[in-house]
């Protein structure tokens, strides 16, 4: 009870110190209950996660300034969070063939192979947002950057400058604040959801996004609406993002092998995609199209 005492006091002080940099919703799915068995290292993970919830339900419960998110959902509360039934997801297979989207093909190198994730982009609700993030993409800025934060089933992060430098890990999470976006929130936190990360509004009252970071959620998190701009949404390779909440982190949700992003490849895409495989719902993956695949992916498919 003392060192779990110790462990809540010292998180405490740390969450407070860096509040100003905090770029990321603090509402992680909620964990197994603590018990004497737990080894110290899990007891302060729990400990964190504890006044993390504790911080959301006493900044969301009485929530007055939340704007209108579109997506039609219906929120319920819990005692922890709160959720909403959204929409069933237009099934990428079935997009129509004069359809025209905004396609983002994200190479991830994680458990040693390299996995596809690929997301829609709202350019018509959000234009400032994805021209940012587009810049971003043609520039590389994104290519070797790692994930950077990851809470099981909830949200995993990336798009931070300094996570290029492993020397600079102390500090992951708090870089690309030298540009920011103004806020464009509209859409609601789905399950598969794109959304910019920012500082918290007690610095950051306009809600304007940070520059570069970016987070997927994993579930539908009715309680982050209205806070942060979700500028796309997960098409293919939502279990990969799921794959990566559930990897070891440290004391800063910090996954602790390198899961790294190799590149980021936006196009514009017409029609539906092709299904890979019989799998339904959100598990289901596509191909890649033919515009976001490399010469050597190309010259392999003749082959085979």
């Amino acid at each position: 009870m003392k060192i779990s005492l110790l462990l809540l006091f010292s998180l405490t002080l740390g969450l407070s110190s860096l509040s100003a940099q905090e770029l990321a919703p603090t509402l992680p799915a909620p964990g197994p209950p603590v018990t004497p068995l737990l080894p110290v290292d899990k007891m302060a993970e729990q400990a964190q996660r504890e006044l993390f919830e504790a911080t959301e339900r006493g900044n969301t419960t009485n929530s007055t300034d939340a704007i209108p998110v579109t997506g039609g959902p219906i929120v319920t509360s819990s005692g922890r969070k709160t959720t909403f039934a959204a929409p069933k997801l237009e099934d990428p297979a079935g997009w129509p063939k004069d359809s025209q989207r905004k396609l983002a093909v994200m190479e991830v190198s994680f458990g040693g192979a390299i996995e596809t994730v690929m997301f829609e982009l709202f350019s018509n609700e959000t234009p400032m947002t994805v021209s940012n993030f587009l810049d971003n993409c043609e520039t590389g800025s994104y290519n070797g950057l790692a994930f950077h934060r990851a809470i099981a089933n909830f949200i995993v992060q990336t798009g931070d400058p300094l996570t290029a430098d492993e020397g600079a890990r102390d500090r992951w999470g708090t870089g690309g604040e030298s540009k920011t976006v103004p806020a464009e929130i509209k859409r609601a936190h789905r399950k598969g959801a794109v959304a910019m990360g920012r500082r918290n509004d007690n610095v950051n009252p306009s809600r304007k996004s940070n520059g570069y970071q970016f987070y997927f959620a994993l579930g539908n998190y009715g309680s982050m609406d209205g806070k942060y701009t979700v500028f796309g949404q997960v098409v293919s390779g939502i279990e990969t993002l799921e794959k990566i909440s559930n990897m070891p982190v440290d004391s800063n949700d910090c996954p602790i092998a390198r899961i790294e992003i190799k590149s980021i490849k936006v196009i514009d895409h017409k029609g539906p995609l092709v299904a890979k495989d019989e799998d339904f719902g959100d598990k289901r993956k596509y191909s890649k199209p033919a515009a976001a695949k490399g010469f050597m992916e190309r010259i392999l498919e003749r082959v085979w």
